[in-house]
């Protein structure tokens, strides 16, 4: 199981990658640098959560941006918070599904769709 605010491999596509990446760093501590390991492509760099990496991609306007990931929480609602105070939105609140998953639906400041939850107590 990954760490708290941790997700296995994921990408966003920002047209604004600085604004994306002030909004996670902001959110929850991540941090993004160009890793030549990953990609050469200098429009594509490495975003680094403390477990896992994802990737950061300027769309330069050229197409839709997105995000597609999940990241486990401690707190739905605190993250929801956090998320909000960041300048970003709930889109869908907190909610327990039939196996007792706490989840949420958030946008970022871009109108990224991503989730936050937490497993079962």
């Amino acid at each position: 199981m990954p760490r708290f605010n941790d997700v296995a491999w994921f990408e966003i596509g920002a047209a604004d990658p600085a604004a994306a990446e002030r909004f996670y760093g902001d959110v929850f501590g991540w941090t993004v640098a160009q890793d030549e390991s990953a990609s050469t492509d200098a429009a594509y760099r490495v975003i680094e959560t403390g477990g896992s990496r994802g990737g950061l991609f300027s769309t330069k306007g050229e197409m839709p941006d997105y995000a597609v990931f999940t990241v486990l929480v401690e707190d739905v609602e605190a993250a929801c918070r956090r998320v909000e105070e960041a300048g970003g939105k709930v889109q869908r609140p907190p909610a327990v599904n039939p196996v007792g998953v706490t989840f949420a639906h958030v946008l970022d400041p871009a109108g990224n769709h991503f989730s936050v939850f937490t497993p079962p107590k």
